[in-house]
């Protein structure tokens, strides 16, 4: 994963948090012989030898659209910070932190006493709509909105400057839609024809939930559909946006207000109570030129329907039960094909973990993550980038003084491993207990307060964009640096015990994953500062571009659900990575080695433990729904593509296998970038 800085996504000394040690379930393993389909042959389908055992006695729960090994580690976390928040609530004597996420949580929790509050909560906010009484009067009510963290229109946020990695700019970006993405719209497949139909009698029955009458409900969902479609005739689609450099557009402000005349900026941004700006960065243009139309052209009242309906969807967990149900049946049921909604308790761990995620982390890693863990994660990603640099040197498609450059900023990478330096400061956030919705909007604007105050100062690079018990991990191009919180650091990823074999397959090509991602496509556009500087020839370029081609081809014949292909441009960039980054683990495994071999594990030799590793990081079951929204929405591919797509592409994994020509995980093109 890598992110971008385009929108917006008290403290315990750490002395006190090297003093833990990590504790692992003894049952927990990287490599799990058990989880192998020893019927099935690796060298036909690798995916199926590695998981197909797991994936037989792993069907997927009824309160989830999938089931993985990512979603197990989830699990576990999950019920650790239970244990955390419930002794937060519970505690007679607790700190400020403590009460926060221990107030939080058991508002959350508390579904009796939100269902007798029915709508109120939310009243005060859509009497603010329906007082206005011009579309001059939308302005201040959206940027009231956008400080609430509502997906209305637009956005405003913060971001590091493209062009000054040092700097905090404003950003101006398109938003507002309602279903996943704006191609979803205009789609005409068998699918996305029904969903569109579902998605206005979705936001019918969300109407008469709020009181409207069944024939005014079903003509202001219409009305909304139209709007939105509206809307995304402007937008620019999600494999557009993956180029980086046709994200920065800077205007003065004045220029950027010109776009859309008719819209009051001067107002939206006194309500908004964003720092003065000069000039702001403007995502997508064209989107803002087109919002001039739809000012003109859309009466007020659907205005306000629209308005309306995101507020209330996007505080639905904290509204009475109708209204939760509601967008669950929508978004998880129909969408992803979930069957039942997540038992409250887990829903609201997920919510006191990102609305007070450091607050709710630092206990978190006091209990999950030693010094040990740490010490041990730095010295494989050191082992990864000794790797890439020589990797980098065996390229032949990459001009010599490219590969200067790219060993300059191989040396600038900086590591983030398991948590931050500098633990945020939640004082000014008040968390009242019984006030669930009250606690969630303010919080809201807590974070786009915070995001918007960043404007003009210099950029914090010590700040995390991921809460330590997450289980993910990302490099983050405008920083040069790969972030690995604490949460995905412990088995089946990573565990003290596994040997370096097992680590580097699993872990190990996690971490590779995210080194490359700083000399991909994307990554190649920003220098070893974080500045936005195409740092390679005219020769390079079309070099790679011959290159990923080749993983474009291969992935894009991947099909899944009612024939839905993958697509491979939108996915080349995490592609490149899977197979790079699983390439130079290896490479790190063999430097570590050093000619010698570890002893085998249940019949497995080192070199196979280290795929099948890698292969069981990717075991999933998922909904057909949920895999055909994936294809269509997602960067990455879907999980047994991101494994086979890797290991046919290996000369290592064919040998470890004894895998002959004419195999399907033998590539008659064999793709490599890394």
């Amino acid at each position: 994963m890598k992110i971008f800085h385009l929108a917006l996504t008290g403290a315990l000394s750490t002395a006190a948090i090297f003093a833990q040690t990590s504790t692992e379930p003894k049952d927990a393993k990287v490599f799990d012989p058990a989880a192998i389909d020893r019927a099935a042959d690796p060298c036909t389908d690798f995916y199926q030898y590695a998981c197909g055992t797991w994936l037989k006695n792993n069907p997927i729960p009824a309160d989830q659209a999938s089931w993985g090994r990512f979603s197990e580690l989830n699990e576990r976390n999950r019920l650790i910070l239970r244990d955390i928040l419930e002794a937060a609530a519970a505690a007679k004597t607790r700190d400020a932190d403590t009460q926060k996420i221990g107030d939080y949580y058991s508002s959350c929790l508390d579904q009796k006493a939100i269902d007798a509050k029915g709508l109120k909560p939310l009243q005060g906010e859509l009497d603010k709509i329906d007082a206005m009484k011009t579309t001059q009067d939308l302005a201040p009510v959206l940027a009231h909105l956008h400080r609430l963290g509502v997906n209305v229109l637009f956005n405003i946020s913060s971001g590091q400057d493209f062009k000054d990695s040092t700097a905090v700019i404003g950003n101006a970006d398109q938003g507002g839609l309602g279903l996943p993405e704006r191609d979803f719209y205009f789609r005409d497949d068998e699918r996305s024809v029904a969903t569109r139909k579902e998605y206005v009698a979705h936001l019918t029955r969300m109407l008469k939930l709020m009181g409207v009458a069944q024939a005014q409900a079903e003509k202001q969902a219409a009305d909304v559909m139209a709007l939105e479609t509206a809307m995304a005739k402007v937008s620019a689609d999600v494999t557009a946006r993956r180029d980086p450099s046709s994200l920065y557009h800077m205007m003065t402000l004045s220029k950027f207000e010109g776009l859309d005349d008719s819209f009051s900026w001067s107002k939206y941004f006194a309500v908004l109570k964003a720092p003065k700006m000069d000039n702001i960065n403007v995502v997508e243009p064209d989107f803002f030129k087109g919002q001039e139309a739809l000012m003109k052209s859309q009466p007020l009242p659907v205005w306000k329907t629209y308005l309306k309906l995101h507020l209330v969807s996007s505080q639905a967990q904290l509204l009475p039960q109708a209204f939760d149900t509601e967008v669950f049946n929508f978004q998880g049921t129909f969408l992803a094909g979930q069957k039942e909604q997540k038992a409250r308790w887990k829903r609201c761990v997920r919510a006191t973990d990102g609305d007070l995620g450091e607050a709710l982390g630092k206990a978190y890693v006091e209990k999950t993550f030693g010094a040990d863990g740490k010490a041990r994660t730095l010295e494989m990603v050191k082992k990864i980038e000794i790797a890439m640099g020589q990797d980098l040197k065996q390229l032949t498609w990459m001009t010599p003084a490219t590969t200067k450059k790219a060993e300059e900023k191989l040396a600038a990478i900086t590591n983030k491993i398991g948590y931050p330096d500098k633990w945020r400061d939640y004082s000014a956030l008040e968390i009242k207990a019984g006030d669930a919705m009250g606690n969630s909007l303010r919080a809201n604007e807590f974070e786009v307060n915070r995001q918007l105050q960043k404007i003009g100062k210099p950029v914090d690079r010590l700040e995390w964009q991921m809460t330590p018990p997450t289980i993910n991990a990302y490099y983050d191009p405008q920083m040069n640096n790969i972030n690995f919180p604490a949460g995905i650091l412990q088995p089946p990823f990573f565990s003290k015990t596994a040997d370096d074999a097992e680590n580097m397959g699993a872990i190990g090509a996690i971490i590779g994953h995210e080194l490359t991602h700083g000399f991909d496509d994307e990554g190649r556009q920003f220098d070893a500062k974080g500045n936005l500087d195409d740092w390679w020839t005219e020769a390079d370029a079309k070099a790679f571009e011959g290159k990923a081609d080749c993983l474009v081809q291969e992935y894009s014949a991947f099909v899944v659900g009612k024939g839905v292909h993958l697509n491979g441009k939108l996915t080349l960039g995490e592609n490149t990575a899977d197979n790079g980054g699983t390439r130079l683990a290896y490479m790190a495994l063999e430097n570590i080695l050093a000619g010698k071999t570890l002893p085998n594990v249940a019949g497995f030799t080192t070199a196979q433990r280290f795929f099948l590793a890698f292969g069981q990081d990717w075991c999933e079951n998922n909904t057909p729904e949920v895999e055909q929204l994936q294809a269509q929405t997602d960067p990455h591919a879907i999980n047994r593509d991101r494994a086979n797509g890797v290991v046919q592409n290996m000369p290592e994994f064919q040998k470890a296998f004894g895998c002959t020509v004419g195999k399907p995980m033998v590539a008659a093109k064999a793709c490599r970038v890394w």
